[in-house]
């Protein structure tokens, strides 16, 4: 009885979240990929029952995955294509490389993951869904994933202190990519567009993501 109830719940958030999406998120497409990533499996199982309120939750490692509003407006914004060849740096549970990959059926999404555990977690979940067009791969601190670049789109899953001069060169030219920018603190979102003459830079919002760790970006200590 309990299980029911808590299922009923679940179901019941879930309705109640996509309703609220749908007064800010114009995109169908990137809703209905959302709809078909079951979030709850991406959260560890003590959190599964507040897996459809729009909030981070904590994941472990002292990590998060992004609260689903974010992770709506981030999708919107980077205007995937299908065939696309997407990087996602910080995969994290791998909920945000889910909903990339079903957006980009005949493409490719590649995302690295710094912390071992997090990045085997998020790998065995993709697999398991059968996401067969992910790629997790374990990150250095050299940024990104240059040797299976370039890409069309790169999602920046951590706050980077300033535009990464070495993400910028694995973007194809065309190619989106959004990161947040700022302090440890807090930041703002900003899309990047690659041109043949350089990069334009479009603002989103405030955001606050943990900090992204490595070569231009944050030490991995204060």
């Amino acid at each position: 009885m309990r299980e029911q109830e808590s299922d009923k719940k679940l179901l019941s958030d879930r309705r109640e979240l996509f309703i609220s999406l749908r007064r800010s998120i114009r995109s169908s497409s990137v809703l209905k990929a959302m709809e078909r990533v079951p979030r709850e499996l991406f959260v560890p199982p003590c959190e599964r029952h507040r897996a459809y309120l729009d909030v981070p939750l904590a994941i472990g490692e002292g990590q998060t995955i992004s609260q689903p509003y974010i992770v709506a407006l981030i999708t919107e914004a980077i205007r995937l294509q299908p065939a696309d060849r997407v990087l996602e740096v910080g995969a994290g549970s791998g909920y945000q490389a889910a909903v990339l990959a079903e957006l980009v059926p005949e493409g490719r999404v590649v995302t690295v993951e710094l912390v071992r555990g997090l990045a085997d977690r998020a790998r065995d979940t993709l697999e398991d869904l059968e996401y067969k067009n992910v790629i997790v791969e374990d990150a250095t601190d050299e940024l990104g994933c240059p040797w299976r670049g370039p890409y069309d789109a790169i999602v920046v899953s951590a706050a980077a202190p300033s535009l990464a001069p070495r993400l910028v060169t694995q973007l194809a030219v065309g190619g989106r990519m959004i990161v947040p920018v700022g302090n440890r603190d807090q930041q703002e979102l900003v899309c990047v567009l690659r041109t043949g003459e350089g990069i334009s830079l479009r603002m989103l919002g405030p955001c606050r993501f943990v900090p992204l760790i490595g070569r231009e970006a944050f030490p991995s200590s204060i």
